[in-house]
């Protein structure tokens, strides 16, 4: 058994004339990472592991630096693939992310479809703790969509937006769950970095 945190990368720079994947944390979410590192609740010997862009990267590389740990990269930990409707205003999004939850096997606007962005996250983070040694916490810097779709599966719970970190946990993000992925256990929802309990880890 290995147990696992995963945590969403916070608040973000928003540019819609920059690809999403390249945007960094803002002022905020640097802040927060930063917090969440100086609580020194990560183990020395952690195994770090992020997604490729760059809001994870940055997330990964400020928790990792102070237990001296190296970061695992992997494309397959991305967001969602929202390429095909690129920027889209808040509204907008939000409308969309509830299609993309509520039907599944379907691609909303050309996004890549709830069940296969699942299959790919879970599928990755399989392969990720299969190189961790027992007894090593493995952490996972994120997203919000492919985080809960994980988080559903590990929980044996359907699809549903219902389950989102913003509906659950900080609207900005900046949010982590405990889980085995093995067992299919959740040891905590979503919640605030700020909020998890050291004891789960």
């Amino acid at each position: 058994m290995v147990r696992a945190l995963y945590i969403t990368h916070p608040q973000v720079v928003i540019d819609p004339n920059v690809p999403t994947p390249r945007w960094g944390l803002n002022e905020t979410g640097r802040a927060r990472a930063e917090a969440f590192a100086a609580r020194d609740i990560l183990p020395a010997g952690s195994a770090v592991f992020s997604s490729t862009e760059r809001k994870a990267a940055e997330l990964a590389e400020i928790i990792a630096r102070p237990i001296g740990a190296p970061v695992t990269y992997e494309t397959d930990f991305g967001e969602n693939d929202r390429s095909s409707t690129g920027y889209m205003e808040p509204q907008r999004f939000e409308a969309t992310a509830d299609r993309f939850f509520a039907y599944p096997r379907e691609s909303v606007e050309g996004w890549e479809r709830a069940i296969d962005a699942q299959a790919r996250i879970v599928s990755a983070v399989a392969r990720a703790l299969a190189s961790v040694p027992a007894g090593t916490l493995a952490v996972f810097c994120g997203h919000g969509a492919v985080g809960t779709l994980l988080k559903c599966h590990c929980g044996n719970r359907a699809i549903a937006r219902d389950e989102d970190q913003r509906r659950m946990a900080d609207p900005g993000g900046g949010n982590a769950f405990v889980f085995d992925l093995e067992a299919r256990e959740l040891f905590c929802d979503w919640v605030a970095m700020e909020a998890l309990d050291p004891g789960l880890l």
